[in-house]
């Protein structure tokens, strides 16, 4: 777009006036652009598989929490042509990492079909759909700023260390975007962008959510360390053997 195109020209400019070559500095800063693009959107596919598996491994009935895999979730399950067991629910699928990571890519694939708002559909206007999305990017970058704060001051507690130089910090980062997606929320209702309300209005709810369960976990969590993680096995790898022929072999004459 016009703005990227701004910034590798201005940028390669800049390194121009350092002694480098103007069309290698072109070069620099569009790789420098397009190696930033592809580290978001990997970063932004993670993030939201680990949000999905999460939600979906809340969501997801469990039969026994000793179960292996996905049997531990439901019992209608069918054997695959692996001989494997095949859960029939789909939220079961939304656990594992493939099916989680599937669904990131298909929502932001899809959401990339639909042109930018006030836009009509067009090959030129075709995967701006990522700006229907763009006024919350504000609040929910700094919500998620606030429940970071949120994980440290946890992880502190537990250890009986001091917390009240994060705790401060971590209200105000869950308050005031909070506050700020309560006043947005009501601009996108008198403009008639019920998407961005509903979105809006689930985002309060799951950080409202985490905020609860916070407050309820932060008396008994004092002094009590996660659970050790049980050592990683690995699967002995046999060693190959050579068949040796009747014929082979050193002899002495």
């Amino acid at each position: 777009g016009t703005a990227i195109g701004a910034f590798v020209v201005g940028s390669a400019n800049f390194l121009e006036s350092m002694g480098i070559d103007k069309t290698m500095a072109k070069a620099l800063m569009g790789v420098l652009v397009a190696s930033f693009a592809g580290t978001t959107l990997d970063t932004a596919t993670r993030l939201q598989r680990y949000v999905v598996q999460e939600l979906a491994s809340t969501f997801a009935p469990k039969v026994s929490p000793t179960a292996d895999a996905a049997e531990g979730y439901d019992h209608e399950f069918q054997l695959g042509p692996t001989g494997k067991s095949i859960s029939l629910n789909p939220l079961v699928w939304l656990t594992n990492k493939h099916g989680a990571t599937l669904f990131a890519v298909s929502t932001a694939f899809v959401l990339a079909l639909f042109p930018q708002p006030g836009k009509e559909w067009s090959w030129d206007t075709i995967g701006t759909g990522g700006l229907i999305l763009w006024p919350l990017f504000g609040a929910t970058n700094q919500l998620l700023g606030g429940l970071a704060f949120l994980v440290i001051s946890f992880w502190l507690w537990r250890r009986s260390k001091p917390v009240w130089f994060v705790v401060l910090p971590t209200i105000f980062m869950l308050i005031m975007p909070a506050w700020a997606m309560t006043i947005q929320i009501q601009n996108w209702w008198a403009k008639e962008s019920y998407l961005l309300v509903c979105v809006g209005v689930v985002t309060l709810v799951l950080e409202a959510w985490l905020v609860v369960e916070a407050f309820l976990m932060w008396p008994k969590a004092k002094g009590v360390l996660e659970k050790t993680l049980p050592p990683l096995t690995q699967e002995p790898v046999a060693s190959a053997r050579v068949p040796i022929s009747a014929g082979s072999g050193s002899s002495s004459e």
